[in-house]
């Protein structure tokens, strides 16, 4: 068996492993690489572990309404979106924190980790057997290992943050019984995603180019001091950011206005982004891409038909950004106004005009579209599709790394580490700031509580409609009442209670455990 697929982005590898050289359609994409089958020994853990990549960026975990509840709708800055009616029965859930064991996202999100957790457990299992049995594996194939961990660390991540205490499941299941099992507590699913991140930290610092978008060191370093910043460790996650910082490998040089347009594409900016394209045959399809833009995007009819409106901004957002911060301008989707780098589309015929500070239109749940999810007039011209398949999804972002460094070094404190964190943010704004010195100050102060207030307020900006917001809010107390610092809870006023910072199990998953897996106590009957 020898598939050749030429000018084939990694998603299609992803997606594609064992498609004909019959495809002809695939050769009409942008060039980011190419590879056959015969590049990598082990071909059998080569393609279930790109099987991992394509799952890694469906509908239910990553690019669709599932996801977008869990991660997006609970922070202050975000709504269902849609129409008020489209979905209603989830904004009493996410957006006022009226938690229900029986709304109907739990499960596919829950379903999706779980199943990427198994087909990574298959493979990790695979290879102990092999090598139990005497056979030695090459590096490719050991790489193919460390993929998978990584993959069922960000998974059993995923599951925690939102869950809490959850199944911990780290052997092939060969039949549903073997799944049934208790709760393991938080503590322990953290070792368990510790040990994977760890391992998975034995991948390359970079790939050739045939590989790009294939995870790397700094992937896994990075989402390792995401985790140790979820449970405020501060030293390790300083010590996990800075790893990353020190390979040289990553760097701001890549404006604000292009992170988010397809040019921008795997930019230095790039720590983990997940590949996807589309290809010109009809009719234009996802299979290669994801729903990412589509369930996004601006909700109208003809040109301004740009996907279903899920996931909209407050109005309130506005207040979050510094005078004339340009971040704005890239986070925001307005209409009265052109938008930057394309001309905007009208809103459908017979709504209420947009207006750049005040974007309401009758019946939506929101004011403004998310512009972190628009994408090119001149690809959807190219795939006949207005719904953004191609659209890569960045998922860490070097940004993020350096104010997690900013962070764990404000709050280790003492002078040296205080000047250290304000190097890093100082990064950050300089970037955003670009060629325009009377915007973003630099922020000066050397007193802790205050530097902390400016690294929380720059995530909050840089980070604006990307999928940490929330859990940002529970690690740093901020969320409900009694935040520590005395301000206002952000979340309290919205409903927020402590007990909201797990979601319920999905009540179709304890039911069907005849009694081994018990709901999280707040939500029990």
């Amino acid at each position: 068996m020898k598939t050749i697929i030429n000018k084939l982005t990694f998603a299609a590898a992803a997606a594609t492993m064992l498609l004909s050289a019959s495809c002809a359609d695939l050769l009409d994409q942008r060039p980011q690489g190419q590879w056959t089958i015969d590049d990598v020994e082990g071909g059998a853990y080569f393609s279930k572990v790109m099987a991992l990549y394509a799952d890694a960026r469906s509908y239910n975990i990553t690019a669709g309404i599932p996801a977008f509840a869990v991660h997006l709708y609970r922070s202050e800055d975000s709504r269902k979106g849609s129409t008020t009616t489209d979905g209603a029965e989830h904004t009493p859930m996410y957006d006022q924190y009226q938690y229900s064991a029986a709304n109907s996202l739990l499960d596919p999100y829950w379903e999706q980790n779980y199943s990427i957790i198994h087909d990574a457990n298959t493979v990790i299992d695979e290879m102990e057997a092999a090598q139990m049995a005497g056979e030695t594996l090459d590096q490719d194939e050991l790489y193919c290992g460390m993929e998978a961990r990584f993959f069922r660390g960000w998974c059993y991540f995923n599951l925690v943050r939102a869950f809490g205490e959850v199944p911990l499941i780290d052997f092939a299941i060969t039949n549903s019984e073997e799944a049934n099992i208790p709760k393991s507590s938080v503590s322990e699913i953290y070792e368990l995603i510790d040990a994977d991140l760890t391992a998975a930290e034995g991948l390359p610092r970079e790939w050739e180019s045939k590989y790009i978008g294939r995870l790397t060191y700094g992937a896994a370093r990075a989402l390792h001091a995401k985790t140790y910043a979820q449970r405020g460790m501060w030293s390790q996650m300083y010590q996990a950011a800075k790893n990353v910082i020190d390979t040289h490998i990553y760097d701001l040089n890549t404006p604000f206005d292009k992170i988010f347009r397809e040019e921008g594409e795997n930019s230095s900016e790039s720590v983990w982004e997940l590949q996807c394209t589309a290809t010109t045959a009809e009719p234009a399809s996802n299979s290669l891409g994801s729903q990412f833009c589509q369930v996004q995007g601006c909700r109208g009819s003809g040109t301004s038909n740009l996907g279903w409106g899920w996931h909209m901004a407050e109005e309130s957002i506005l207040n979050i950004f510094e005078e004339n911060d340009p971040r704005r301008d890239e986070t925001l989707l307005y209409f009265s106004t052109p938008s930057k780098p394309w001309p905007s589309y009208a809103p459908a015929t017979g709504n209420a005009p947009y207006n750049e500070f005040l974007v309401s239109q009758d019946g939506l749940d929101g004011d403004f579209y998310n512009k972190k999810a628009y994408c090119s007039p001149t690809l959807r011209s190219l795939y006949g599709s207005n719904d953004g398949f191609w659209y890569n999804i960045r998922m860490i972002r070097y940004s993020d790394v350096v104010l997690m460094a900013a962070e764990a070094a404000c709050e280790l404190g003492g002078d040296a580490m205080i000047q250290e964190a304000l190097e890093y943010l100082e990064m950050v704004r300089a970037r955003a700031r670009g060629s325009n010195t009377s915007v973003l100050p630099k922020v000066t102060t050397t007193d802790q509580a205050e530097l902390r207030k400016a690294i929380h307020h720059e995530r909050h900006v840089e980070l604006a409609l990307e999928f940490d917001r929330f859990y940002d809010l529970v690690r740093w107390d901020d969320a409900g009442v009694g935040a520590e610092d005395g301000a206002q809870a952000v979340l309290g006023p919205l409903g927020y209670t402590p007990k909201n910072k797990y979601l319920p199990l999905p009540q179709s998953e304890v039911d069907a455990s005849n009694g081994v897996l018990v709901q999280n106590p707040d939500y029990a009957n």
